[in-house]
């Protein structure tokens, strides 16, 4: 009876997400064989669009997040988070599929921990748009930071480079706002920017803010929120 509800669910999920990229192996984003810490996740699909779900109303559906079961984990945490008001919800299961009810018309964020032999192991993280009626595009996703990472110490310099990814379930970004410099929120710096690096200029022992603001085809834009490092003396 319990591997027929796990093949109904499975089910479920397949209809439920529509991967809006090239179908493939899930495995390290970076390429390569290596495997990737922690377990691999399969739905929903990274920097997709969620376009069905179970029990729907007009603002919220039930998703089926699913992940790969590891034979070293006794129990998982799944961490969803709601990049619109930064809400985290944790829940903690031994299955490997587990039901969330989310808002719809949202961009979400996931990923599943466990612990094994007493270190804490994280998958990688995803984002993808939870589908709303009636919305027929979507922002884009909150610009990921590459470099520098959030209060990282970067060595006496005159020069930083700043780098970041931008994603979207519609592919359209056209360009990127940055904010940058020592107060907090930080000053625009360069706008309509299409690259998605940009070199500043530094001074020693201080500490510089950042953010980048996310624009696509149809005007849309999101914000990756305020990071900041310091320029060692």
């Amino acid at each position: 009876m319990k591997k027929l509800i796990y093949f109904v669910l499975i089910f479920l999920v397949s209809i439920s997400c529509k991967d809006t990229t090239d179908d493939g192996p899930i495995g390290n984003p970076n390429g390569g064989d290596d495997p990737i810490e922690g377990v691999r996740l399969v739905f929903p699909f990274e920097d997709s669009l969620c376009n069905e779900g179970t029990d729907l109303t007009p603002t919220e559906s039930t998703v089926f997040f699913e992940w790969e079961p590891n034979d070293g984990a006794q129990t998982y945490i799944l961490t969803v988070e709601n990049l619109n008001n930064g809400n985290i919800q944790q829940f903690e299961t031994e299955d490997f599929i587990f039901p969330v009810t989310i808002q719809r018309a949202v961009a979400f964020r996931w990923y599943v921990s466990y612990n094994s032999q007493g270190e804490a192991l994280d998958s990688e993280i995803w984002n993808f748009y939870n589908a709303g009626p009636g919305v027929q595009t979507y922002a884009p996703f909150p610009a990921e930071i590459v470099s520098p990472s959030m209060a990282q110490n970067v060595p006496s310099t005159n020069a930083v480079l700043l780098e970041w990814e931008g994603t979207d379930v519609d592919g359209d970004i056209v360009n990127y706002d940055i904010y940058f410099g020592t107060q907090n929120p930080p000053e625009l710096n360069t706008s309509n920017f299409a690259s998605d690096q940009l070199t500043v200029t530094v001074s020693p022992d201080t500490i510089y803010y950042w953010e980048i603001v996310t624009r696509d085809a149809e005007g849309n834009t999101s914000e990756s929120g305020v990071f900041q490092f310091k320029v060692l003396d």
